[in-house]
């Protein structure tokens, strides 16, 4: 073997990640040198509990709860703890010890991320995050350096794998939400508390970094749309298959052209919730657990991005590529490369944003109703493109009922939403079944 540089490498966190990344550091040492330039020494792994079982065997002399001393010295600090605190500490003091740091933290990075960039940017150190936004998917490189040339009108992405398993199985199999959830949590895809993923929190931590990244943008996780996709049930699924399209959880980051009110430039959009994708859209053949990115730029023209969002060596995968990147840095010199967030492009809420809905509503079954939710429509400035009824042969309801499925012409989202409203307010409507949005068209 080549004699190389010897650079220190601290590993903060063993989970199913740290473990990965740990064991693959130590089998491949001599390979991940010779791409590297550099002998990349694992030289401790900090954790909360040295007893704790772990799915990987490591040498447990690695192991310690000092987390600070294991800092100390390291030329590549490893955040894969997870969380804010003391995440956060830790990243901050590897970064003003001199040391770069890789992490795959999404939530610190979504809430904090100016903070730590900045911290960096002051002593010339590099924080790197590939596995942050989409697991073992290779996004954050093309938007950071491929595409940083070129402007990124759109970014929509599965970027959820226990959402996108759920809806797929509700997809293809008819099952119910409740049953999915309890399947994806016996396979370890869902926590035992799912609510980051199937209310969006996760996606919506993702979608500020893409974007961030995208628009050259600071975008903070507050100015993030989110909602979840507990509302979705099995007539929701079976009504959207029979229009010809599928149920996805989307993060959809969006440029926006110059509109009045908004100092006269462009702003950006960025959010996240279920919407219907047709079948012949790239995103609506993600199944499983698997996420996928879809960028649109103005150049490069529709990139797709696929692969394993989760699991411990998919995401160890991620991390030992940013881990290469940093030794190679260290090899060559110099300070790093700093965050282009300096656009400063407005956010603006999701009122501003032009886009479609499909509006399913159970309405009473009489003469005239039709008429009545049309004006209702009208009058909101909302156009109809399409109307399915159907009839509800259901005695409990007590009432003859007829489900209308309307789906609209493109309009401002605060137009439609009011719209809504007035339609649940009515006399015509007994219940506003779902509302969601097109995209991809």
């Amino acid at each position: 073997m080549t004699d190389h540089r010897r650079l220190r490498v601290a590993l903060l966190g063993a989970g199913a990640v740290g473990s990965q990344v740990a064991a693959l550091l130590l089998k491949h040492a001599d390979e991940l040198a010779d791409r590297a330039g550099a002998s990349l020494e694992l030289v401790g792994i900090a954790v909360r509990d040295l007893d704790a079982p772990r799915e990987t065997d490591l040498p447990r002399e690695l192991f310690t709860t000092d987390a600070e001393s294991l800092i100390v010295g390291a030329d590549i600090v490893i955040e894969l703890m997870g969380g804010i605190e003391p995440a956060k500490t830790y990243l901050l003091q590897a970064i003003n010890s001199g040391a770069d740091a890789v992490t795959a933290n999404k939530a610190l990075l979504a809430t904090h991320g100016p903070e730590i960039f900045d911290a960096a940017d002051q002593v010339g150190a590099q924080v790197y995050y590939e596995a942050a936004a989409a697991g073992a998917i290779p996004i954050i490189r093309p938007l950071r350096d491929s595409l940083a040339g070129d402007r990124v009108r759109r970014i929509m992405g599965i970027v959820n794998g226990t959402t996108n398993y759920i809806l797929d199985r509700m997809d293809t199999e008819g099952a119910d939400f409740a049953d999915v959830l309890a399947q994806a949590q016996a396979l370890g895809y869902a926590e035992s508390d799912p609510t980051a993923d199937v209310e969006g929190y996760d996606a919506a931590q993702k979608a500020a970094i893409l974007a961030s990244l995208a628009f050259h943008t600071t975008v903070p996780l507050d100015a993030v749309h989110r909602e979840g996709i507990t509302s979705i049930d099995k007539a929701t699924i079976d009504s959207a298959r029979h229009a010809g399209y599928v149920i996805k959880l989307l993060a959809v980051c969006e440029r926006l052209d110059a509109e009045p009110g908004v100092d006269g430039q462009e702003s950006i959009s960025v959010r996240v919730y279920p919407a219907l994708i047709h079948r012949n859209h790239p995103l609506a053949s993600v199944h499983g657990a698997n996420n996928a990115v879809f960028v649109e730029a103005e150049a490069a023209g529709n990139l797709m991005f696929y692969g394993a969002g989760a699991g411990g060596v998919q995401t160890a995968s991620a991390v030992l590529g940013d881990v290469v990147s940093a030794a190679r840095r260290h090899i060559a010199g110099g300070v790093g490369v700093a965050e282009s967030t300096r656009a400063n492009l407005p956010i603006v809420p999701i009122g501003h944003v032009t886009t479609r809905y499909q509006i399913t509503l159970e309405v009473d079954d009489q003469p005239g109703v039709l008429a009545t939710v049309a004006g209702i429509l009208s009058e909101g400035r909302v156009s109809i493109a399409t109307v399915e009824q159907t009839v509800i042969d259901d005695a409990a309801l007590g009432v003859p009922v007829a489900r209308l499925v309307i789906g609209t012409h493109k309009a401002r989202e605060q137009d439609l939403s009011d719209t809504v409203d007035r339609l649940a307010a009515s006399g015509v409507v007994e219940r506003v079944v779902s509302v969601l949005r097109v995209e991809g068209d």
